[in-house]
């Protein structure tokens, strides 16, 4: 009986004496490397998003996942440090926002740490290998939003037919695909901004010009949206939040859905999948959008069959 008791106090003494990760498989660690704020409306139902996307694939905040965030405050000069202290905590995956600026900081932070993006054309840009097989530590979204630089110009002609100068605000480190030399009856003045203030001097830059309308390519958008409703500029984008907050239109796939494929591609590497063999996701579904309140404060008719083929009409 002695005996006994001797051993299982032995082993109940031997249990307490093991370190913490002996006894239990660490939690493991998400780092979300963002160029914006999580204040903003938008980005926390991106966040949210995400969070559906682990969900997802068995992964729940605070249960069975930790996730240290890291925002830039829209202050892309910050990303570099940033990026390099989400290395140092040793997450086992970082997840970008923002765009391409963002994972841009994050690969020059490490080759070997997991990330998972959403962006314009990792190919193009020599991140990735190709769509199906990336073959490194990169993996994420296509939003393909070079690509739809033409489409967003085309539509811009339906509601502006006589417009012979359009600007474009471009995200710098973007794999824009520019209308051919003479495809397109207008010319096109590129502007490249990150910042709200290298946003607001290319605006401003534009009007200058007086260009006949915008194409906004960056983030910033619901500021780009209100200076162009005040200034009177036809201007659309690729995203909802654009005509949201009072851009003309807005054409191009959902960012949320971009999110909960990052939700899901952070899960299944945590389940041990690997970046190199997860294909790029394409997005299947693309959003029209038009503003018709600020159409009507442009003094602009949006052509009927342009009506007709949009899924939501903002009276």
């Amino acid at each position: 009986m002695r005996r006994r008791e001797l051993i299982a106090g032995a082993t109940a003494t031997a249990a307490v004496g093991r370190p913490l990760w002996a006894q239990q498989r660490a939690m493991p660690l998400i780092g979300v490397l963002g160029l914006t704020t999580p204040t903003i409306d938008s980005v926390a139902a991106n966040v949210a998003a995400f969070r559906e996307g682990l969900r997802e694939t068995g992964y729940i905040e605070g249960q069975n996942v930790r996730i240290e965030y890291r925002w830039a405050e829209r202050q892309p000069e910050r990303l570099p440090a940033l990026a390099a202290d989400l290395v140092g905590q040793k997450v086992d995956v970082i997840v970008t926002e923002g765009g391409n600026a963002t994972t841009l900081a994050a690969k020059n932070a490490t080759a070997t740490i997991p990330i998972v993006f959403h962006g314009s054309d990792p190919a193009a840009l020599g991140w990735v290998a190709s769509f199906a097989r990336p073959g490194g530590n990169l993996t994420g979204v296509n939003l393909m939003s070079g690509e739809l630089i033409p489409k967003l110009v085309e539509l811009l002609l339906e509601v502006v037919p006589h417009a012979k100068l359009v600007g474009l605000i471009r995200t710098p480190n973007s794999a824009v695909s520019l209308p051919a030399e003479g495809a397109q009856r207008v010319r096109l003045q590129v502007i490249d901004a990150l910042s709200p203030s290298e946003a607001d001097s290319a605006f401003a830059s534009l009007v200058g010009m007086r260009v006949d309308g915008i194409v906004v390519d960056a983030l910033n958008r619901a500021r780009l949206a209100a200076a162009a409703l005040r200034d009177r500029v036809p201007a659309i984008a690729l995203f909802r939040d654009f005509a949201d907050a009072g851009g003309l239109l807005c054409y191009g796939p959902s960012i949320p859905d971009a999110y909960r494929w990052k939700g899901r591609y952070a899960g299944r590497i945590l389940n041990g999948e690997k970046p190199a063999e997860l294909p790029i996701v394409q997005p299947t579904k693309f959003e029209l959008v038009i503003n018709l309140k600020t159409a009507r404060v442009l003094g602009l008719n949006a052509p009927q069959s342009l009506l007709a083929r949009a899924d939501e009409v903002i009276e």
